[in-house]
């Protein structure tokens, strides 16, 4: 790598992890590195949960879908939102907090999710290789369970983290100018929607996803395959649940 950008640029999800160990000294570097990153008002509204048993791992596994990087990654992160901390902070200092709604809950998830991307970032350029879990909000109310996380703590993103034993292919993007709106938003047409997402869908990869689902599209895949309304549904009842048991739906 010639440079920081290059590290960036050449990010790919890592799966498949060797056996070697990663040390504390270089797990604490990499979490020191992580929460200097921005937070709300200096609060650092966030814990991170550190995952090394290997008997905790067996256990997490089924709650992220027992996927293999769970029990073969040196390092699981849960990264939680926590305003439970600040909350006993305020008491003790005799103010009284105002931290049990929604808004409290994004701006302690945004504060995780941003640890957690700085933490990836800081691994990649030491060579180690990193795999976010979408499935944490999923069965929330499991891991919360058995991590332990007292009320006004919820997790939000999981990351495994060990030395790659793959270098996949990376993943393709979307071109910049169909994220990019400069001033103000300009909503996209069916002519800008097939030039942006025609690439995609004429990958041999995506259309042998598409033949493998017996579907007629991509787009398909994704609403009646991976990501359904029924399941969308389903963990947003749990999600939204969690939020209350949890104390941010006061």
């Amino acid at each position: 790598m010639n440079n920081f950008s290059d590290i960036l640029l050449d990010h790919r999800t890592i799966r498949k992890y060797s056996s070697e160990p990663v040390n504390d000294m270089l797990l604490n570097e990499l979490l020191e590195i992580g929460c200097r990153a921005s937070t709300t008002g200096n609060m650092q509204v966030y814990s991170i949960i550190i995952t090394r048993d290997e008997n905790k791992k067996m256990e997490l596994a089924p709650l992220h879908f027992n996927q293999k990087m769970v029990t073969e990654a040196p390092i699981v992160l849960t990264f939680c939102a926590d305003f439970n901390r600040f909350k006993k902070w305020c008491r003790l200092r005799k103010a009284e907090p105002g931290y049990d709604n929604f808004l409290s809950f994004m701006t302690s998830a945004i504060d995780a999710l941003l640890v957690a991307q700085t933490v990836c970032i800081a691994a990649e350029s030491k060579g180690l290789g990193i795999c976010y879990l979408g499935t944490t909000t999923y069965n929330a109310h499991k891991i919360i369970e058995l991590l332990n996380l007292p009320k006004g703590v919820v997790p939000v993103t999981t990351v495994t983290i060990g030395w790659p034993a793959e270098k996949p292919k990376q993943v393709d993007r979307l071109p910049l100018e169909a994220i990019i709106h400069k001033e103000t938003y300009i909503d996209y047409s069916g002519e800008d929607i097939e030039k942006y997402f025609g690439a995609k869908e004429e990958r041999k990869d995506s259309q042998q996803f598409v033949i493998e689902n017996n579907k007629e599209t991509l787009a398909q895949v994704f609403t009646d395959i991976r990501y359904k309304k029924a399941d969308n549904e389903y963990f947003s009842d749990i999600l939204l649940k969690v939020l209350k048991d949890q104390g941010f739906m006061e």
